[in-house]
């Protein structure tokens, strides 16, 4: 039998309370998503004032990250440039998405889950999950490993 690593419930709302902080010290409001591996939601919250856009934007963010188990933001610089890569028509899903803010969170090779922000600037939206997925990454129980 084949144990894949995932993200728990605890993790994911450890992440989800890291970025919500964050955002607050940033007097700013965002969307979080965190998924497993599948891109299926484990936990989210939408601050108040947070877009409403931002709450589709954020779950698919999350979804692409883990199912393409690449950053958004990657496959968001490949589309522009198809020389490089796919335009977005070549995942057959609309939602692949390419905006910055979804980042796959990797464990013994594997993709265990994502984060995704949306609701701020691509770059706030990176350096908020980038801090999420680090602290997930770095509070990984050795016990628990398999």
């Amino acid at each position: 039998m084949r144990i894949l690593p995932t993200i728990d419930l605890v993790e994911a709302e450890r992440a989800v309370d890291l970025i919500v902080k964050k955002a607050l010290e940033l007097q700013k409001a965002a969307v979080v998503a965190v998924t497993d591996s599948h891109g299926e939601l484990i936990c989210f919250a939408r601050m108040d004032g947070a877009p409403i856009s931002s709450i589709r934007i954020a779950m698919n963010k999350a979804w692409t990250a883990a199912r393409a188990r690449k950053p958004t933001q990657q496959i968001g610089e490949k589309m522009r440039h198809t020389e490089q890569g796919n335009d977005i028509a070549y995942y057959g899903d609309p939602k692949f998405v390419g905006w910055g803010g979804g980042i796959p969170v990797w464990r013994d090779g594997e993709v265990a889950g994502a984060i995704a922000v949306s609701g701020l600037s691509s770059e706030e939206d990176v350096a908020l999950a980038s801090l999420a997925v680090e602290q997930i990454s770095s509070s990984q129980d050795p016990s628990s490993a398999s």
